[in-house]
């Protein structure tokens, strides 16, 4: 019987993740992100003019001009704001884990072992699609906060990144697959 042993690992000893390379995700999915960005604008600026329009008592005119230039103003930064958010996103994938990095003012790297992942999901939105990109999804057991969503990968790319988990998460699965495929073209 093996002894048990609990030793205790210095801080300038764990691994650093801040010094891998991260991927940046695809300069086409920059696109469907302001696409998107688009047509949510123009929703609010839609529903805020049939308002203002339909209920001018609610407020003074004055009142309405000041909601007017402050919800032009928010959406003019809402496009740079978006493009910086884009640029600080990576995605790195290592022998044993997934690494995510994302967030403009609170930065968050989120680093999922491939044994706690329980799933891999494959999505295409439909902007994605027409744009030949997808995301790739990284479930665990521990909930929304510790799984993963990789957006704006090449749809190749999504796929060979799901093949990759999928074989990681459940190698017995993906041999067995492989016999069943192979044992029936002969």
């Amino acid at each position: 019987m093996q002894e048990f042993t609990n030793e205790t690992t210095e801080i300038i000893d764990l691994p650093r993740f801040e010094e891998v390379k991260l991927n940046r995700l695809q300069a086409k999915y920059f696109t469907v992100v302001a696409i998107i960005l688009s047509i949510v604008n123009f929703v609010i600026l839609l529903v805020f003019f049939v308002i203002s329009y339909f209920q001018t008592e609610l407020f003074s005119n004055r009142i309405w001009l000041v909601m007017g230039i402050a919800l032009s103003i928010l959406i003019g930064l809402s496009y740079p704001l978006a493009k910086l958010s884009f640029n600080k996103k990576g995605y790195a994938f290592r022998t044993h884990d997934a690494i995510y990095k994302s967030g403009l003012i609170s930065e968050t790297t989120t680093i999922i072992p491939f044994n706690r992942v329980q799933h891999v999901a494959l999505h295409q939105g439909f902007f994605s699609r027409r744009f030949g990109l997808a995301s790739v999804e990284l479930f665990t057991a521990g909930g929304n906060s510790s799984d993963i969503k990789i957006p704006g990968l090449l749809l190749e790319d999504a796929q060979k990144i799901k093949n990759l988990v999928s074989k990681k998460i459940n190698p017995d699965a993906t041999n067995e697959l492989h016999n069943v495929v192979h044992n029936k073209m002969e």
